[in-house]
């Protein structure tokens, strides 16, 4: 059987779907990921083989005007604005970005690479002649390419944000370049998504719409090494403190929560390890002799033994917390975020906050609770038992193989 991915510019978007991929090539199916050219080299280290032929608008961008439509329907939950759609510069006010001009000059070409990027994807399809195209919800290419070439398809979630969420928290592009019409299928509408591939426990409760294809999460954030202090339980409460590697980017400075987590987090009778790149540890400044430093060390080396978590809302993050039964605390930034938290904050597994309100005082109280309040734990730990009953990647490759032969 030969498989198609299409996936996002957004590497922490398709990492859910990597175990799949490995779980398919061996049952001995071919796999290949249409990508852009700049995941290229993420997809490769990830043990499969990428296709950089897509384009279109990056996902930091379209995010970008997302939150600043937000902001200008009154629905921004912040209380600085978003950051310039084009430039990522702190905005002072909202008529800093020229909507008009954006529409007229810089849009129609964007839509222009998005036409390119779906023509790519149905030109590779009908070459290759997939039996089955799975893809990310920020990549609808692989969606409009098994339509034209009459073959299933599955939509993979990342994490608990749905695109059956609201419309402002939509995790979906919408379809610009009028591609699905050009190539027969009617305009773009979530019911051409019949199938979801969901990695989220089922207390998450994340609405799917089509038929729900079941697979358990397996941690995947890059292949860094796991150093040899983490085979040993820590002496003490370990809390792992881990955040967004391009949230600022999106979300603005503002969202640059790691100074405060560190200091409200020094002192704290526990190991504090923090996990970042090498850019955030930059910024950081001087970090307190209490608090472990660490780059890009895989979380599924650190949570298991850890007490609890701190991190932004990603769905990496959630997820492997909840894979290894871990209590979380989540200050979000951003709408998909904040569903995430929401999500998990009401299987008692969490606690969630607004990002502007995650002070240095609201952030040791919160951490302190999770620590010393066994029910996060329990709770936390029936959600790990969850995870563990879902059918596991090599089970829903069987799954597929069947949907494939009959479809």
């Amino acid at each position: 059987m030969r498989v198609l991915f299409t996936v996002s510019t957004w590497p922490t978007q398709y990492a859910a779907m990597v175990p799949l991929g490995w779980a398919l090539r061996a049952a001995g199916h071919e796999v290949r990921v249409l990508c852009a050219p700049s995941q290229a080299a993420a997809v490769g280290r990830a043990g499969l083989v990428p296709v950089p032929v897509l384009g279109g608008m990056e996902e930091v961008l379209r995010l970008r005007l997302q939150y600043h439509a937000e902001a200008t329907d009154g629905i921004w939950p912040y209380p600085w604005l978003p950051p310039h759609p084009l430039t990522g510069e702190r905005l002072d006010r909202l008529d800093a970005f020229d909507v008009g001009h954006f529409e007229r000059e810089i849009a129609p070409e964007l839509d222009a690479s998005a036409a390119r990027s779906f023509d790519a994807a149905v030109s590779y399809a009908r070459g290759w002649r997939p039996d089955l195209v799975l893809h990310d919800p920020g990549s609808l290419e692989g969606l409009l390419a098994a339509g034209v070439v009459g073959i299933p398809s599955a939509l993979c979630l990342w994490g608990p944000a749905s695109p059956h969420d609201p419309e402002h928290m939509r995790i979906v592009p919408t379809d610009h370049s009028g591609s699905f019409d050009r190539y027969g299928l009617g305009p773009f509408s979530l019911d051409m998504i019949e199938r979801v591939v969901d990695p989220n426990p089922p207390s998450l409760k994340v609405p799917v719409g089509g038929e729900r294809l079941p697979v358990r999460y397996v941690p995947y954030n890059g292949a860094g090494p796991a150093p040899g202090w983490t085979a040993r339980p820590p002496a003490e409460p370990r809390v792992c403190v881990t955040w967004s590697t391009a949230l600022s980017t999106v979300s603005g400075p503002d969202s640059y929560l790691l100074p405060r987590i560190v200091t409200a987090l020094d002192g704290l009778d526990c190991e504090v390890v923090l996990t970042a790149t090498a850019r955030d540890v930059a910024a950081l400044g001087p970090v307190p002799s209490s608090v472990r430093v660490v780059e890009n060390v895989p979380l599924a080396a650190l949570l298991p033994d850890s007490a609890a978590v701190v991190h932004h809302g990603g769905s990496g993050s959630t997820l492997t917390a909840l894979w290894a039964g871990v209590p979380q605390f989540i200050a979000t930034f951003a709408s998909e975020q904040q569903v995430t938290g929401e999500r998990v904050a009401a299987t008692g597994t969490a606690l969630h906050v607004p990002g502007h309100l995650a002070d240095e005082a609201a952030i040791r109280a919160a951490v302190e609770r999770l620590v010393a309040d066994g029910s996060f734990r329990a709770a936390a730990g029936r959600l790990r038992e969850e995870v563990a009953q879902t059918p596991p990647p090599a089970e829903l490759a069987t799954r597929l193989e069947e949907l494939a032969a009959g479809g």
